[in-house]
């Protein structure tokens, strides 16, 4: 074991496992290693790792780095930086072979040759075998070959050949189809490690040529993203890497500004990934006053196209190419400083009431209040009903600003009137609060919504496909647990009913000075979570169990619950899970 190694074990023990991992990771981990799904476990220059046989191969690696234990893990919780249950079964591996032996204990096999071993037998071999090794395995190996051929363009006589690198690129990009989840992580790292080589070559001194591999770069990915399930997220990171290589580039090579400023521009406005997403303000210094006027022109003869928005219009094109030049625009326009350029840019649109409070916040924020006054105003002029709540909020806050209390309180009831809810209700709540009116109002929100579950309840009768405002009393429950008035809430819930996480809610809140009431209410929701057919719901059907069992017994009902969990037994046999989980709790 090299000292690396020895550092690594004093560090990396069980306690610090279960700290790093949280109490359920570490029992599935510590599951993993005693099944055996640790493999190719080995050690070099103080990096221990190991594969994990888990949804699928997953490789771990731990090493120290400033006395601290790193570690990664290419499964989806690793690469977000979790100490994940992969994690814990390679630490628990190593610590087991790293541990002394004792008679007559089972330990994992530890291997005789080590990485140490190869290094030493690799020392010891004649140049040329070590080169036809290395040829053999890359005419085997995709990745390796690639990186080979990279290598071997960077240092010819002749100087650096693009063609090799972007032939590189072509291929790890190349998905050969669809790239689902599974193969994601892997085709990603594929790319990844093409732009290292990239990236290497910016640092021997080959800017101009970074700028045009990473151009062609983003081209392809561009191109495949939508051939690959991206749920993690893998290639915006690669999109967001090249760019920042780009950038780069650009900064030591000093391209030519105009000819940049057409480029930038023109994939600024056809890109939908957001490539290049306000380059007037990241390449600026790059640039300067000769490509931003290139670039200023070209945005202002595309602007000139776009057709001015009212209320309620739309343009096929508003989240495409409009979007893409109305950012551009406003990003020149606030270069400039002037908040009246930035203004004109967003009047030339004024389809939805966002569009409103947009203008008013620019003025707000330039300190032109009456500005930004008269801008909300105009907004909810245009949209009186059904309009932008942020729009209302704002424009109250600007009434109670000027002690028009009134008018702020007639929005903020608008508001509460057009959909009551409990979020609203809150809102209302804060608005009268301010001028101390909350008791007047409040018994004017609760009429209004006893009033909307009538005029529910009278719709559904009428049409048995209606579907408008919830019936029952949801809305009013949620209320009154809110004002922790369980009393009133409880009446609500039993005379009109109420959705299923709210009786839940109130089986909590009654359990203890009314058991005979919360009860039934766990009872109840037994069977539903049962239904869900999953782990997790059978350990939520347990705790529901043990909770039927408490309240039996503080009701002197305690015969009853042997014959209830006999009934729940018999109904769901099948669910072995389950089944597994009730015997492991010894009832």
């Amino acid at each position: 074991m090299t000292s690396k190694a020895r550092d690594l074990t004093a560090v990396l023990d069980r306690r610090m496992l279960q700290r790093a991992a949280g109490a359920r990771s570490f029992e599935r981990g510590e599951g993993y290693f005693a099944g055996g799904r640790v493999g190719s476990l080995a050690e070099h220059g103080g990096t221990v790792t190991a594969k994990v046989r888990g949804t699928l191969p997953y490789r771990v690696k731990f090493w120290i780095e400033d006395g601290k234990v790193r570690y990664s893990c290419t499964c989806p919780v690793g690469q977000d930086g979790a100490f994940c249950k992969h994690c814990v079964a390679v630490g628990l591996a190593w610590l087991d072979q790293a541990r002394p032996d004792h008679a007559g204990e089972k330990k994992l096999a530890k291997p005789v040759v080590t990485m140490k071993d190869v290094r030493a037998y690799l020392a010891g071999q004649d140049k040329n075998a070590l080169v036809d090794l290395l040829m053999e395995q890359g005419m085997d190996d995709d990745r390796l070959r690639q990186r080979l051929l990279m290598k071997a363009a960077k240092e010819r006589a002749k100087g650096l050949d693009l063609a090799t690198y972007r032939l590189a690129i072509d291929e790890a990009v190349d998905g050969g189809g669809f790239v689902d989840y599974r193969g994601a992580y892997d085709y990603a790292s594929r790319i990844e490690e093409v732009i290292d080589a990239v990236e290497d070559i910016l640092k021997g001194g080959y800017a101009s040529e970074v700028i045009d591999l990473t151009e062609h770069a983003l081209e392809d990915v561009e191109a495949a993203i939508e051939s690959v399930d991206d749920s993690d997220g893998h290639m915006g990171g690669i999109l967001e890497r090249l760019q920042e290589l780009h950038l780069k580039a650009c900064r030591k090579a000093m391209p030519d500004p105009e000819e940049l400023a057409r480029r930038l521009f023109a994939w600024e406005l056809r890109a939908e990934w957001d490539t290049f997403y306000g380059a007037a303000d990241t390449y600026a210094d790059v640039l300067g006053e000769k490509g931003l006027a290139v670039y200023r022109t070209l945005a202002e003869a595309e602007w000139a196209k776009v057709r001015p928005l009212g209320p309620g219009r739309d343009d096929p094109a508003k989240y495409g190419t409009r979007f893409r030049i109305t950012h551009i625009m406003e990003t020149l326009a606030r270069r400039t400083g002037d908040v009246e350029a930035v203004v004109a840019v967003k009047t030339r649109d004024l389809s939805t009431a966002y569009d409103y409070l947009q203008i008013a916040e620019t003025y707000q924020q330039a300190g032109k209040h009456d500005l930004a006054l008269d801008w909300a105003e105009r907004g909810v002029t245009a949209f009186p009903t059904r309009t932008d709540p942020r729009l209302r909020e704002f424009l109250a806050a600007e009434y109670h600003r000027r002690g028009r209390h009134d008018d702020a309180m007639a929005l903020a009831w608008a508001e509460f009137a057009e959909s009551p809810t409990l979020d609203r209700y809150q809102n209302l709540k804060r608005h009268a609060d301010k001028i101390g009116q909350w008791t007047t109002w409040r018994a004017k929100a609760l009429d209004l919504l006893r009033q909307s579950i009538a005029a529910a309840k009278r719709q559904a009768s009428g049409d048995r496909w209606a579907w408008e405002r919830r019936s029952d009393h949801t809305e009013l429950v949620r209320v009154f647990l809110w004002e922790k008035d369980i009393k009133a809430a409880w009446r609500e819930a039993t005379e009109g009913g109420c959705a299923d996480d709210q009786w839940m809610e109130l089986a909590k809140k009654r359990e203890k000075s009314h058991p005979e009431d919360a009860l039934p209410l766990y009872q109840r929701r037994i069977e539903p979570t049962l239904s869900r057919k999953n782990n997790e719901a059978y350990r939520e059907a347990v705790g529901l169990l043990k909770k039927v069992q408490e309240l039996m017994a503080r009701l002197g009902r305690e015969s009853e619950f042997a014959q209830y969990l006999a009934s729940v037994r018999a109904a769901h046999k099948p669910k072995r899970n389950f089944m597994k989980l009730l015997e492991r709790t010894q009832w």
